[in-house]
């Protein structure tokens, strides 16, 4: 039996934003207000679809976007903690639930030589264009009215559980480490022996609390976390037992 480990990526693997961090390419490292004013809410793609576009119009280059990428700092901790997990593969199976993108994750993981401690990564699909012009895609469709149009966590979740079942392969624990608003749908699917392990002072914390004080907690345990070294230890603990 193994330990299921869910990560989501911007502001819990790595530090930053990884979609607001590549503005950083763009001239004097900002955004026209014209283009900022474009988003709407739940239509974060599409509205990085057109930062993109705004980036290759200005000549922005895959090499000089990959090298500001692998500029993002992780997380205090993280990288310990990956390196744990990398060492600990036998015991635990690991995923990225994440709202980047497949070319950011790449570029950052395979950067700090991270990409084998994780079995898949699912996100919204990204390529660069015969043009030379980064483009992204929504993740599935789905039908779930609290997540964005284009990426519903539990959804994710749940058919990979289904497909891992579908392989004889079942855990004893599922361990959910997030910190933004769309990880709180998939921490409402998990039961009652797993454990959801949000950012502190980020918006999962926040609405988790919220819930409690609204007498609806959520079903599974609550570990807040503020470095990977506190998930490090709560691991260690978990596989001695």
């Amino acid at each position: 039996m193994k330990f299921l480990l869910v990560f989501d990526f911007d502001h819990t693997i790595i530090d930053e934003n990884s979609d607001t961090w590549i503005v950083k390419c763009a001239p004097e490292k900002k955004l026209p207000n014209g283009l900022r004013n474009l988003y709407r809410p739940g239509h974060w793609t599409e509205y990085m679809g057109r930062v993109f576009v705004y980036l290759g119009d200005n000549g922005v280059k895959e090499e000089e976007m990959k090298r500001t990428m692998t500029t993002i700092p992780f997380t205090a901790g993280m990288v310990d903690l990956l390196g744990f997990i990398g060492e600990n593969k036998q015991l635990f199976d690991c995923i990225i639930v994440s709202d980047s993108n497949t070319v950011f994750i790449d570029w950052i993981l395979k950067a700090a030589d991270l990409h084998n401690v994780f079995d898949e990564v699912f996100t919204n699909p990204a390529a660069f264009s015969s043009t030379g012009y980064l483009t992204v895609q929504n993740f599935h469709a789905h039908h779930c009215a609290k997540c964005p149009k284009n990426l519903c966590k539990r959804k994710v979740l749940k058919e990979f559980l289904d497909k891992q079942s579908e392989r004889g392969v079942s855990y004893t624990q599922i361990v959910y480490i997030g910190d933004g608003g769309n990880d709180l749908c998939p921490v409402m699917f998990l039961k009652k022996d797993d454990i959801a392990m949000p950012r502190q002072g980020y918006t999962l914390e926040k609405k988790i609390s919220r819930l409690a004080q609204d007498l609806s907690p959520v079903e599974c345990s609550v570990l807040v976390w503020s470095s990977a070294t506190e998930i490090m230890s709560y691991l260690k603990v978990l596989i001695k037992e």
